[in-house]
């Protein structure tokens, strides 16, 4: 289905503004002179084992601002890595260069041996369940350049090189090590508190390391990884971004994401080590995190035992996208705790958005005070909550038009994702069970018609408590009303 307005109407130029973490406030998003494609960079998954919906709903979030970037006419080119070595299970407690590597652990739960071919093979495997999901949740893959980081070992090697050059790494008894103290800078994003780092360091855990705060750039291994200058063994962690972002995006980049979990090490040293070996500075203009989505105020963990997955956890009993409009509701720098009502509730919410698209007619004109409210909202931080509000403050106002609601709707979900401009025939089957087939007023029964007219009435009278009875008593009947701008809709349930 071909809806001109997407080609004729553009939206209208208007400040974009993001919450920069670098800085730690909102911040106006434009392009240097000369003006080029938006080069953005996703921190993405470790292959070790299936994304769960926290971990996925950082890509919607990804998704959603790059959509935001394209409709306010910027173009986009996006990279969203693969980590398929080297992250290990200490990297969100303190120190970024204990514990087992997650790939590795990955290869011992599934009983293969730890050779680099079966690390790949793993990664491969998790890449492409992942990449299903994705696509299931309307992410558009398709403009998204998706790296494996095994295939960068040259130009990780090289950078760690450079920087050994420089004198910012020198050579431990397990590894090589970026040098935190002949960077100034280091702990600016975000403000580190570097003292408290300090103050309680396990210094005796990593007897190599000049200073708490020092990071592995290359891990020393005599059994399995890539050969080097330092001998045999892996790159560390945070190399790989800096070395894929700046052979993909170039030495500079635009916007870098992550969750909050990566700012304190993960992005701080990437931005030491990115700028400390191209002397340029800042390796990106714009940090922008997603906060954590929780499970009963709680971390979702697989040793807590509250992992949910969307295949088959949520696509067996809802559709998936009402997990996409759930995450939507939050904005992204505040914690969502998610819940099994809250997803339901997100699914009737959706359900009845494409009802109402799917039942009004075409060619309508986005009423122009919504529109220029939406996309404020829209502009303001990535403000999805407030947007999706408006959506429901519009759909309310009789004085509009169903056609030009729909248009405004249609419009706004360029950035949502949704996927309201396309025929769903699992959304329409579904709310057609929730809600019914839609029936006329004549042929209701007369009791139920009756009922119908009170109500009406009632509403008239702004009695509202009497209108929800009376609704109430429709329901009990196998009826359900829906107040629509373009008047009362009843649908007949099964």
């Amino acid at each position: 289905m071909w809806f001109p307005f997407f080609k004729q109407k553009k939206a209208t130029a208007m400040p974009l503004y993001f919450h920069n973490t670098l800085g730690g406030e909102k911040q106006e998003f434009t392009l240097p002179k000369p003006a080029h494609t938006v080069r953005m960079y996703n921190c993405g998954p470790t292959l070790y084992g299936r994304q769960h919906i926290g971990n996925l709903s950082m890509f919607v979030f990804a998704d959603v601002l790059r959509r935001a970037l394209e409709y306010n006419r910027f173009k986009v080119k996006q990279v969203i890595n693969f980590t398929d070595f080297g992250h290990l299970s200490g990297d969100n407690e303190g120190d970024a260069d204990i514990g087992e590597d997650r790939m590795t652990k990955g290869l011992k739960a599934e009983g293969l041996a730890l050779t680099m071919e079966n690390m790949r093979r793993l990664a491969e495997k998790y890449a492409r369940l992942f990449l299903e999901d994705l696509k299931v949740l309307n992410v558009a893959t398709e403009k998204i350049s998706f790296p494996y980081a095994s295939d960068y070992i040259p130009a990780q090697i090289a950078l760690i090189r450079t920087l050994e050059e420089k004198g910012y790494a020198y050579r431990g008894e397990d590894g090589v090590y970026f040098d935190t103290s002949r960077f100034p800078r280091y702990g600016e994003l975000g403000g580190v508190n570097l003292k408290g780092i300090q103050e309680g360091a396990r210094v005796a855990a990593r007897a190599s390391k000049r200073h708490p705060t020092d990071f592995v750039l290359w891990k020393s291994d005599d059994k399995i990884g890539w050969e080097s200058p330092w001998g045999t063994g892996f790159p560390g962690w945070h190399i790989e971004c800096s070395a894929m972002a700046r052979s993909l995006l170039g030495e500079k980049i635009d916007i870098h994401t992550g969750g909050i979990e990566h700012i304190t090490i993960h992005h701080n040293n990437e931005i030491a080590q990115s700028e400390c070996a191209t002397g340029k500075r800042p390796f990106s203009r714009f940090w922008l995190h997603r906060a954590h989505i929780q499970i009963e105020g709680g971390k979702i963990a697989k040793s807590l035992g509250n992992v949910v997955y969307l295949s088959p956890d949520v696509t067996e009993k809802f559709h998936p996208l009402a997990l996409r409009y759930l995450f939507l509701g939050a904005h992204y720098r505040t914690a969502m705790n998610f819940s099994w009502d809250s997803l339901e509730a997100a699914q009737t919410a959706f359900l009845k958005l494409r009802a109402f698209v799917d039942s009004s007619p075409e060619g309508g004109t986005p009423p122009k005070r919504y529109a220029k409210r939406i996309h404020e909202r829209l502009n303001d931080d990535i403000d999805t909550p407030g947007a999706v509000a408006l959506i429901w403050e519009m759909i309310r106002d009789d004085t509009l038009q169903p056609a030009d609601i729909r248009a405004a709707i249609l419009d706004t979900d360029r950035v949502l994702g949704l996927g309201l401009e396309r025929d769903d025939e699992r959304a329409r089957k579904m709310y057609s069970v929730l809600f019914g087939q839609k029936i006329a007023m004549e042929e209701l029964p007369d009791d139920v018609a009756k009922l119908v007219a009170r109500r009406v009435a009632a509403r008239k009278a702004r009695n509202w408590e009497e209108a929800d009875t009376l609704r109430q008593e429709v329901e009990i009947l196998g009826y359900t009303l829906e107040d629509a701008v373009d008047g009362l809709r009843v649908y007949k349930r099964s």
